[in-house]
C-alpha cells in the first residue's frame, strides 16, 4: 500500500511540473526572455535575473527604466538585444513581492546562419549570363558551403526538365562534395544546394543551372539543289545532332581576293546560299565552315566542293538497220553542281519527249535513248545536252540508218573481202613454199649479168686476131679417141647489154663448124 502511493505521487509530481521552457535567438537581433514568476495585477518592486546560476543584472522598478545591451521590463521581462553567442545559457529570475511560484529556468539558445551559401561545379564554363555548361561525357564534381551557427547541414538535389527531384548528397558539416562521373545529357538541369540550421531549423539554398554541351560526331555535310534550270542554284550546309545549335559559315574563293566569306556567322543546324551564274567559275572552290561552343580552338569542322563544267561522253557514231531497235548512251558523271542531262535532236535541238518509240531513261549519271522500229526518218544528228550552273556542253551522235536492201550488198561486200584476204594469205603460202628456186633463179641471173667476157671458137686461118693452138677433143667413134687437131680461139671484149645475144651466136657457130 505504501509503495503505491510512492508511485502515485511520482505520477503526479511529473505530471504538474512544466517542461524546461526553450527560446531561440538569432545572432545579431533581439531576444525576450519572460519572467515566469512575475504575478498577475501586482507592481514589482525588484526583479533580478540570474544566467547559469550567476545575477545577471537587477532592476529596482521604482527606479527609471534603464535601457542597453540587457534591460528588464516593467513586467520583469529581460530584454536582450544584438544577440551574440555569449548571451546563450539558461536564465532564472526573482522578483519581489515574491509570488510564492516556484522557480524556473528558460534556455536562450543561440542560432545564426546559414549564410552566403556558395556552390562551385568543377571543370564547368561559364556562359555571357552566367550559366553554366560542361562537355558531355566529363567527370563533374559539385562542392556546396555555408556558414551556420551552432550547425547545419547540408544537401545537394537535382531537377531535371520534367521535374523529377533526386537527393544526390547530404551531411553535416560546413561543406558538402559529391561527383558524377560521364556526364550525360540526362544529367542536365537545375543543382541546388540547401544548407538548415540545426537549431533554428532556418533553411538557405543556392541553384545553380548545368546545361551538357556536345557536338556532332560527323563532319558538316554540302549539298546543291536546283532551284530554277539551269540557274540558280542553292548551296545547303547542315550540321544535325548537337547541341547547342552549331554556327555557320561559307566562304567562296575568288579570283583575286582568295577565300572570302559571303555570309555571316550563324546560328543553325543548316544553312541556305543562292548562288547564280555570274558568281561562279571552273575550279572555284565553296567551303562551308562549322563551329561548335565545345570545339577545339585548332580543330576545324568543314566540308567544300570544287565546280566542274560538265562533260558527257559516248559513242559518237550509230549505224541501225531500218525496223529494229537501237540504243544510244551518254554519261555525265564530272560535272559539279551536278548537270542535268537531256536528249536534243536535230539542228533546232529539239528535245526528245519520252513516248511509244521513245524510251527514255537514267541511272546515276547514264542517260540512255532508245529508239524502237528505226525508220529512215530518226536518221540524223541527236545531242547528249549536259548543263549546270556553270555552262552546258553536248555530245553529237550521228544516226545512220540502213535499209533492208543495202544489206544484201553489204553481204557481199563482207564475201568480196574475205575471198581476197584468202587469196593473199594462199599465194603468200605458195611463195614461201618455193622460196628456194625463186632465190637461186634470181642469184643466177645476177652472175650472167655481171660477166662480160665472152670466148668464140672460130675456125678461121687468115683473119686471126689471137690464136693458140688447143686440143680439141671430137666425139667418140667406137670407143677411140681421134687424133687431135687444131682449132682457133678468138677473145673478144662486149658490152653486157649484148651478152645473151652474143652467146647464142656463138654457141651457133660453134655447132656449125665442120670437122677437119
Amino acid at each position: 500500500m505504501e509503495i503505491l502511493a510512492l508511485v502515485f505521487l511520482h505520477f503526479y509530481l511529473c505530471q504538474s511540473a512544466d517542461p524546461q521552457r526553450v527560446i531561440t535567438g538569432e545572432l545579431g537581433n533581439s531576444a525576450l526572455v519572460p519572467c515566469l514568476e512575475s504575478p498577475v495585477n501586482i507592481s514589482l518592486s525588484v526583479t533580478t535575473w540570474m544566467k547559469d546560476g550567476v545575477v545577471l543584472l537587477t532592476h529596482n522598478h521604482s527606479e527609471p527604466f534603464r535601457t542597453g545591451h540587457r534591460s528588464i521590463l516593467t513586467d520583469g521581462s529581460l530584454n536582450i538585444s544584438n544577440l551574440t553567442i555569449f548571451d546563450e545559457g539558461e536564465y532564472e529570475c526573482e522578483i519581489l513581492p515574491d509570488a510564492g511560484r516556484p522557480a524556473r529556468n528558460i534556455l536562450l539558445q543561440i542560432a545564426g546562419g546559414p549564410d552566403i551559401v556558395e556552390t562551385e561545379i568543377k571543370l564547368a564554363k561559364s556562359l555571357s549570363n552566367g550559366t553554366l555548361f560542361i562537355q558531355k561525357g566529363t567527370d563533374v564534381y559539385f562542392n556546396c558551403s555555408s556558414k551556420s551557427y551552432p550547425s547545419q547541414n547540408l544537401t545537394w538535389t537535382f531537377e531535371d526538365s520534367i521535374q523529377k527531384n533526386d537527393r544526390m548528397g547530404c551531411g553535416n558539416g560546413s561543406w558538402l562534395v559529391f561527383s558524377i562521373s560521364n556526364l550525360q545529357p540526362s544529367g542536365q538541369g537545375n543543382y541546388t544546394c540547401e544548407a538548415q540550421n540545426l537549431v533554428s531549423k532556418r533553411t538557405a539554398t543556392k541553384t545553380q543551372e548545368l546545361l551538357v554541351y556536345y557536338a556532332p560526331e560527323t563532319h558538316p555535310d554540302c549539298s546543291w539543289s536546283q532551284i530554277s534550270r539551269p540557274d540558280p542554284v542553292q548551296f545547303s550546309c547542315s550540321w544535325y545532332g548537337g547541341y547547342p545549335v552549331p554556327k555557320l559559315q561559307v566562304f567562296v574563293d575568288s579570283r583575286t581576293d582568295g577565300m572570302r566569306t559571303i555570309t555571316s556567322l550563324e546560328d543553325t543546324e543548316n544553312l541556305e546560299v543562292t548562288l547564280n551564274r555570274t558568281m561562279l567559275y571552273e575550279e572555284q572552290k565553296i567551303k562551308c565552315v562549322a563551329q561548335h561552343i565545345v570545339q577545339r580552338s585548332n580543330e576545324e569542322k568543314s566540308c567544300s566542293f570544287t565546280l566542274k563544267a560538265p562533260y558527257p561522253v559516248g559513242e559518237p557514231l550509230v549505224t541501225a538497220l531500218e525496223g529494229s531497235n537501237i540504243t544510244l548512251t551518254c554519261s555525265e558523271d564530272r560535272s559539279l553542281p551536278p548537270a542535268q542531262t537531256v536528249w536534243q535532236r536535230g539542228q533546232t535541238h529539239e528535245v526528245v519527249a519520252p513516248s511509244a518509240r521513245h524510251l527514255l531513261s537514267g541511272s546515276g549519271p547514264l542517260r540512255t535513248l532508245t529508239i524502237v522500229n528505226v525508220t529512215k526518218e530518226d536518221e540524223g544528228t541527236y545531242f547528249c545536252w549536259s548543263e549546270n550552273v556553270l555552262t552546258a556542253k553536248e555530245l553529237e551522235v550521228f544516226v545512220t540508218v540502213r535499209s533492208s536492201a543495202n544489206n544484201s550488198g553489204v553481204v557481199v561486200g563482207v564475201f568480196i573481202s574475205v575471198l581476197i584476204v584468202a587469196a593473199g594469205i594462199t599465194l603468200g603460202f605458195l611463195a614461201y613454199s618455193h622460196r628456194d628456186r625463186i632465190c637461186l633463179g634470181i642469184g643466177f641471173r645476177h652472175l650472167e649479168e655481171d660477166r662480160t667476157d665472152v670466148v668464140s671458137l672460130v675456125e678461121s686461118e687468115e683473119d686471126e686476131i689471137f690464136s693458140d693452138t688447143v686440143p680439141r677433143l671430137p666425139p667418140l667413134s667406137n670407143g677411140h679417141v681421134p687424133t687431135p687437131a687444131t682449132t682457133l680461139v678468138e677473145i673478144h671484149r662486149i658490152q653486157s647489154s649484148d651478152h645473151e645475144d652474143i652467146v647464142n651466136d656463138a654457141d651457133q657457130e660453134d655447132q656449125s663448124l665442120p670437122e677437119e
